[in-house]
């Protein structure tokens, strides 16, 4: 860990790893908007994913550390520069200094935190079991059903929501500063900003989609 003991070399590994998260997200949503266009389609993907060696076995642990690092730093890079800070917090003009995102990244970021204990409670638990616990026969054709199933609770529903709409507010700040934070200053920058942008709302927007439409057709 000495690697991270300066401040430029955390900003660069929290960076880092909010990209691929990024990434992660993305595939993740393509694959859910699926069950709205074509449940075949999202059990045939699911099944894929949840029985490929290489997803199971190397993957998904390097997803699920880098959701605990990015956490863990993104507090690190909290706490010190709440240590750092010279100015008085009367001087402070909220919205004329910075936006609500960029002050609050690690509350968002805590909740989103939770959120994803929920959905682990709710998909990746209940999948290791049915297959490694219980030892249930290969269904390809369960994982829709089970999707359904888990977005008949308005509460649930609602969480859900109220989680996205906090990890668009996460990403407008975030995936923006993530360049920045190595070094990315040059012609492309103001486009790159504007796709931040574009990704923060939309893709978010189409996770709620997703959630409020499996739960009103039911």
């Amino acid at each position: 860990m000495a690697i991270l003991s300066s401040s430029i070399a955390r900003k660069v590994a929290m960076a880092l790893s909010g990209l691929f998260l990024v990434l992660f997200l993305g595939q993740h949503f393509t694959i859910n908007i699926t069950s709205v266009i074509d449940p075949d389609t999202f059990n045939s993907w699911s099944h894929f994913m949840g029985h490929n060696i290489l997803v199971q076995f190397i993957l998904q642990p390097v997803l699920i550390f880098g959701v605990v690092f990015h956490f863990v730093m993104g507090l690190i890079l909290e706490i010190r520069n709440n240590n750092a800070r010279q100015i008085s917090y009367k001087s402070f003009k909220g919205n004329k200094n910075s936006t609500w995102a960029s002050r609050n990244m690690i509350i968002s970021g805590a909740v989103i935190l939770a959120f994803l204990g929920l959905h682990f409670y709710d998909f990746w638990f209940p999948e290791i079991i049915h297959k490694y616990v219980e030892s249930n026969p290969l269904d390809a054709t369960r994982y829709y059903p089970e999707l359904l199933h888990k977005f008949e609770s308005p509460v649930r529903t609602g969480l859900y929501c109220l989680a996205f709409v906090l990890l668009m507010l996460h990403l407008w700040h975030g995936f923006s500063s993530s360049f920045q934070s190595m070094g990315w200053n040059n012609k492309y920058s103001k486009g790159l900003r504007a796709f931040t942008q574009f990704y923060a709302i939309f893709i978010p927007l189409g996770f709620i989609f997703i959630a409020l439409y499996l739960h009103f057709i039911q």
